[in-house]
């Protein structure tokens, strides 16, 4: 089995980092998050935005090294302000998300770049009614295999503790006092990473978020074994 500690040393394919030009250019805009500076400096934001897609790019290839990237989603700096109270129209921030191929595989991959508030993320984060329900029934049923991968010193001392939003008490049909309701209570199944400014501009960031994604691949086996078969293990594709 591979340690995946952050000692282990990362199959070089390449450097691709993200500049201070990036940094800058979010801290500015964060600032100035208007149209007339945008538009005033849209140049500036056509290159970091490029330098920004080929650090995506890069972590995309090196992903499928170790696993199947289905797609690779971009996000827009382009806000939504229909109904936010904040009417700001830009995001001060890139982010992307890289989808795992095929129905057997479940979970996704996030990254973010914000100044003082990177992070990357992984799990699942708002499932669908029918698989959070599943997840909750494994979980009543035996959460010691799920809590030993969790738990694991090398994947802790990465990913720290799970987070998500949970209901106060239990869910329906979950008794309260069940001895999982810690992890029965959970909405969403994720695990974040924060990362600091001085991380993101290191020349080891590829290496950085991609050996702690491969770190988190016993949880999405775990995952993907129980959101493709029933409670008693058959097979529920095709």
């Amino acid at each position: 089995m591979v340690n995946f500690s952050l000692k282990f040393k990362a199959r070089v394919m390449g450097k691709a980092t993200i500049s201070k030009e990036v940094i800058g250019f979010l801290k500015d805009l964060k600032v100035n998050n208007n149209r007339d500076w945008f538009s005033q400096n849209k140049k500036t934001f056509k290159e970091v935005q490029e330098t920004v897609r080929s650090f995506f790019s890069a972590l995309n290839d090196r992903l499928n090294t170790h696993d199947e990237i289905e797609k690779l989603k971009m996000f827009r700096i382009y806000r939504d302000v229909r109904f936010s109270k904040d009417k700001s129209p830009y995001q001060p921030h890139f982010a992307g998300s890289f989808s795992r191929a095929g129905a057997h595989r479940r979970g996704g991959y996030y990254l973010r770049v914000r100044p003082g508030e990177s992070f990357i993320a992984v799990g699942f984060w708002q499932p669908e009614p029918k698989d959070l329900l599943r997840i909750r029934k494994e979980l009543e049923q035996d959460a010691r295999e799920f809590r030993s991968i969790i738990n694991d010193k090398n994947f802790v001392g990465i990913w720290g503790p799970l987070v998500g939003e949970e209901v106060k008490t239990a869910p329906k049909g979950f008794s309260k006092d069940h001895p999982n309701i810690d992890l029965i209570r959970k909405k969403g199944f994720i695990f974040v990473r924060n990362l600091s400014d001085k991380e993101v501009l290191s020349n080891d960031l590829l290496d950085t978020v991609d050996i702690s994604f491969q770190a988190v691949r016993p949880y999405f086996d775990y995952m993907s074994e129980v959101l493709t078969t029933n409670l008693n293990g058959e097979s529920l594709l095709d």
